[in-house]
C-alpha cells in the first residue's frame, strides 16, 4: 500500500516494517488494530495527508478492515468495485474530496454492514444505483458535488438534501422532480399568468 502512493509530505515515513514483532504495524500513522497485540486491522485513516495515486488494490490484505477514511487526498481514477470482497466487514467509506472519477459501482452493496458511504466533492459519473435500496443498515450517504445524473432511488427520501446537491444531472426527491414536470404552486402560477393574460388581452380588445 505504501509503494502504490506517493507522499509528498512524508506522512507515511514511520512504515519502515523493521520490527516484525506482533502488533508492531498498530503503532504506524493512520493505523488502528483490533488489539495491539496481533496484526488484524480495523482501520486505516489517511486524512488530509495529499496523496497522490489510486485507491490501493493492496486492500485486499486488510480483510478485517471496518474503516477506510481516504478523504481530503488527491486519488485518482475509480473505486474499486471489488472493494466489498477484498474487505466484507466495512462500516465507514470515505473517499470525499479527492478526483475520483467513473460511476459508482452497484457492486458496493455487497458491504452488507455498512453505514456510512461518503463520496462527496469529486467527479464521479452516472447514476446512483438503485440496488442501493437494500443497504438496510446505510444511515449516511454523501454524494454531493459530482457530476451524477438520474433519479434519486426513493429509499434515500430520509437523507438531507444537502448530501445531493452540486449534480445538475440529478433529481427525485430530495431534490426537484425530474421529467421536468412542475409542482402545483408553479402550475398555480402558470394558470393565474394565462388568466391575466386573456383577461388583459379581452380588456384591450
Amino acid at each position: 500500500m505504501k509503494n502504490s502512493l506517493s507522499d509528498p509530505l512524508g506522512k507515511l515515513s514511520s512504515w519502515t516494517f523493521t520490527n516484525t514483532s506482533a502488533g508492531a504495524l498498530c503503532n504506524y500513522t493512520g493505523v488502528s488494530c483490533w488489539n495491539d497485540r496481533e496484526n488484524r486491522l480495523s482501520g486505516l485513516e489517511f486524512r488530509d495527508m495529499k496523496l497522490v495515486g489510486h485507491i490501493p488494490e493492496a486492500l485486499q490484505f486488510c480483510h478485517s478492515l471496518q474503516s477506510v477514511d481516504l478523504a481530503g487526498n488527491q486519488l485518482t481514477g475509480s473505486i474499486p468495485a471489488q472493494i466489498c470482497s477484498w474487505c466484507p466487514y466495512l462500516v465507514t467509506i470515505d473517499l470525499s474530496d479527492n478526483q475520483l472519477t467513473g460511476p459508482i459501482s452497484a457492486d458496493l452493496v455487497n458491504c452488507s454492514y455498512m453505514n456510512n458511504l461518503i463520496l462527496s466533492d469529486n467527479k464521479l459519473s452516472g447514476n446512483i444505483p438503485y440496488q442501493f435500496s437494500a443497504m438496510q443498515r446505510l444511515k449516511k450517504f454523501a454524494v454531493a458535488n459530482n457530476d451524477l445524473s438520474g433519479t434519486v432511488p426513493s429509499s434515500f427520501d430520509s437523507i438531507n438534501s444537502t448530501d445531493f446537491v452540486g449534480n445538475n444531472g440529478l433529481c427525485g426527491w430530495p431534490l426537484g422532480k425530474c421529467g421536468g414536470g412542475f409542482s402545483r404552486k408553479d402550475m398555480r402560477i402558470i394558470i393565474a399568468a394565462g388568466v391575466s393574460g386573456a383577461v388583459a388581452s379581452m380588456l384591450l380588445v
